[in-house]
């Protein structure tokens, strides 16, 4: 069975509500098992078990959450060249553009030597139905991607 976890952080509530619409979207797909973890609890185990990986963030003064950040430092050092080109995808909740949250997050990722495999979504301000529905495509197109072997 494939596995896709979504790694989360939130304060406010607007990321958790993206990372549940992730969640209903690769939940859709046939054969997949969704994990669903806020960053803090989320695991070296979790991270290497899983088929595709969903960080979602909200934009801290420019930058990921420090939970999300924690889950990097934990788990890089044992992830290092056991996660080559594992499938990723990003969601960020956003006060401002996302783009600090997102580069940073993106950085972090050439090191881990993740593959980057669908365009972030980035939700600027109040979460939107037409955000949540770009989520619910976000966690489809990496789970179906992975069930299918295209990742």
């Amino acid at each position: 069975m494939i596995k896709i976890l979504i790694v989360y952080h939130t304060q406010t509530g607007h990321t958790k509500q993206m990372a549940d619409a992730v969640y209903e979207g690769a939940k859709a797909i046939d054969g997949v098992e969704v994990i669903l973890k806020k960053a803090g609890d989320a695991t070296i185990d979790d991270l290497l078990t899983c088929d595709g990986l969903v960080i979602g963030t909200p934009e801290n003064f420019g930058y990921m959450s420090g939970m999300v950040k924690d889950f990097f430092d934990r788990t890089y050092g044992e992830a290092q060249d056991k996660v080559f080109r594992k499938p990723y995808v990003v969601f960020i909740s956003a006060g401002n553009d996302g783009s600090g949250a997102l580069r940073a997050i993106e950085r972090i990722a050439l090191g881990y030597k993740l593959k980057n495999v669908f365009t972030p979504v980035i939700a600027k301000g109040k979460i939107t139905e037409e955000a949540l529905e770009k989520c619910r495509e976000l966690g489809g197109t990496i789970a179906g991607g992975c069930a299918m072997g295209i990742y």
